[in-house]
């Protein structure tokens, strides 16, 4: 639901209901309906506002997902990281290539790994 998810985003950052809502300019009672899943159905302008107090995406916030499933926790990105991310699928890196990527990177920590090792942890 979205107002869990923009609860423990909340808590995440350290703000209060108060700060939220102040940083979001929204009023503190509809942010608490929203979180109180009360408001279900928040136009996408309050949402934006809310996302962008967050420094998180509306789309993370519309996202659905089984809420009884445990989730994985929450890694955040900075800002270089994003634009990593963004450079790459702009450039035309598709997932299939990340992927690539990542069996790349974890197959030389497994030789450097070797490496050190063979080396008497000397490089």
């Amino acid at each position: 639901m979205i107002g869990n998810r923009v609860r423990n985003e909340r808590k995440l950052k350290g703000y209060s209901i108060t700060e939220l809502a102040r940083q979001a300019g929204v009023s503190k009672s509809y942010l608490s309906y929203i979180e109180r899943n009360l408001q279900q159905n928040p136009s996408l302008q309050i949402l934006s506002k809310i996302a962008a107090a967050l420094d998180t995406s509306i789309d993370y916030l519309l996202e659905e997902r089984i809420e009884e499933q445990p989730a994985e926790p929450a890694i955040i990105l900075d800002k270089e990281w994003e634009g990593l991310f963004r450079k790459a699928v702009n450039e035309g890196m598709s997932k299939e290539d990340f992927r690539d990527l990542l069996e790349y990177v974890k197959f030389k920590n497994w030789l450097d790994e070797k490496e050190n090792i063979s080396s008497g942890g000397e490089k």
